[in-house]
């Protein structure tokens, strides 16, 4: 269980139990106003199966993106080539469910080298130039052989 200073918060595990503040719609955070199911809306198409895009009420998750170009090619270069293109492509994930880089509160950041963390941060700066989201970045081996993949989640109320 989490608590605050005050005992407020409660993880998962007490879904539906009252407590301060909150009706059973916003703990169960699967129906909204009236017990209507919260609708889940996905944008885009990929050769495997998952959904570039998904909307669950006013946030929208963006899958990791990977650095590969319209013609589903990994774009050639290292580090600055690959960073460019992965965030292209998480702009335009975004796009496709109406939203900006702006409205990103969350990314999580795989790199295959951490000494391409330099690289990757300056590059990363320009995009998010004012209020950046939170971030997670790890050093991992991926799924194909790239440098970098991203995914985020917006905000932006419908």
């Amino acid at each position: 269980m989490l608590l605050s200073n005050k005992g407020l918060y409660r993880d998962c595990r007490d879904r539906g139990k009252s407590r301060p503040g909150a009706d059973a719609a916003s703990v169960s955070g699967h129906v909204i106003g009236g017990g209507r199911p919260l609708p889940k809306q996905t944008f885009g198409t990929s050769h495997v199966p998952l959904s570039p895009a998904v909307r669950a009420g006013d946030f929208v998750f963006v899958s990791g993106q990977v650095p590969v170009g319209g013609d589903g090619i990994v774009v050639k270069g290292g580090i600055t080539e690959q960073t460019e293109q992965v965030l292209a492509n998480v702009k335009a994930a975004l796009a496709l469910a109406g939203c900006t880089m702006d409205d990103v509160v969350k990314t999580t950041v795989w790199l295959e080298d951490a000494r391409d963390f330099g690289a990757f941060n300056a590059i990363y700066a320009r995009h998010f130039p004012k209020n950046p989201p939170a971030r997670t970045t790890v050093e991992s081996r991926l799924m194909i052989d790239i440098k970098i993949e991203v995914e985020a989640v917006a905000y932006r109320p419908a």
